[in-house]
């Protein structure tokens, strides 16, 4: 009988839900060509092939969809089994600040297997804007903060990554053709509105704000009902919808700088590693 070691599923694992060989080797402490040759070993152990290169994506063969399933109930049972007997477990209580759009594409990638992996830590997350997270009473209120910041200079050594903005419609909408562009956006204080307007501004385009709407989860029901364009994050522009490409009348937006800061210079076992967590996940 064949064994199959959980080392080469967890490599698996985490190729597939970070996105790649790079991201999955950053993450797991391991160089990329360890990472290829840990899948090709799995590869040939099973007799099959797991994923298939489209493009510049990767995707799992038929076979690569049925064991990502068990491979991930088998990583479960391990660590749940070497959480429960180890002497040091992690646990403690975070409470996590993180802006809405970053919350809606970032956590699914991240509590599940933070919480499988640590099930003695409390996570409680709280959505704001980057103004409000930033400020005086919510750097008191929050263990751990993720932020956008206008300049990506003004982040400093917090900042963990530089994010392109990107104009956002839905697949079969022609919002961003009107003569006077529809924006949809979050509240003032929001970045993406303000670099919107004030991009919009500079190059002389009309436009109006059609709807004003706090979290992504909105803004993204809106768009998809044709009522307009928004700003986003690339990293952060849900699968369904379309980003739209630079031309006269959609300028180019620039970047935004992305921060992690926890509220304590010496932070707990269990903040450093979801701090871990969210920077391999972004």
């Amino acid at each position: 009988m064949t064994n199959i070691p959980t080392a080469l599923l967890r490599s698996f694992v985490t190729v597939i839900e970070l996105g790649g060989f790079t991201q999955a080797a950053e993450w797991l402490g391991r160089s990329q060509p360890a990472i290829s040759l840990q899948l090709k070993r799995l590869e040939g152990m099973l007799e099959q092939t797991l994923l298939v290169r489209s493009g510049q994506h990767l995707e799992l063969s038929p076979s690569g969809h049925l064991l990502f399933k068990y491979a991930k109930q088998i990583l479960a049972i391990n660590d749940e089994v070497v959480s429960r007997f180890s002497k040091s477990s992690v646990s403690g209580q975070i409470h996590f600040g993180i802006p809405s759009e970053f919350a809606t594409t970032l956590l699914p990638k991240i509590v599940g297997r933070f919480a499988q992996a640590y099930p003695n830590v409390t996570l409680e997350v709280t959505c704001a804007l980057s103004k409000d997270l930033l400020s005086m009473s919510g750097r008191l209120r929050y263990d751990l903060i993720l932020a956008l910041h206008d300049d990506p200079s003004s982040a400093g050594s917090s900042l963990v990554k530089e994010d392109e903005l990107v104009w956002v419609s839905s697949t079969d909408s022609d919002a961003h053709l009107q003569a006077i562009l529809p924006l949809i956006a979050a509240p003032e204080g929001c970045i993406y509105r303000k670099r919107g307007k004030e991009i919009l501004q500079k190059n002389r385009k009309s436009w109006r704000v059609v709807y004003t709407i706090p979290d992504l989860t909105g803004i993204q029901a809106a768009i998809n009902e044709g009522l307009g364009v928004t700003v986003l994050a690339k990293s952060t522009v849900p699968e369904n919808l379309r980003i739209l490409k630079n031309n006269e009348k959609i300028p180019k937006l620039g970047k935004v700088g992305v921060s992690l800061i926890s509220q304590n210079s010496d932070p707990s076992e269990a903040i450093t590693r979801l701090m871990e967590f969210v920077k391999a996940s972004l």
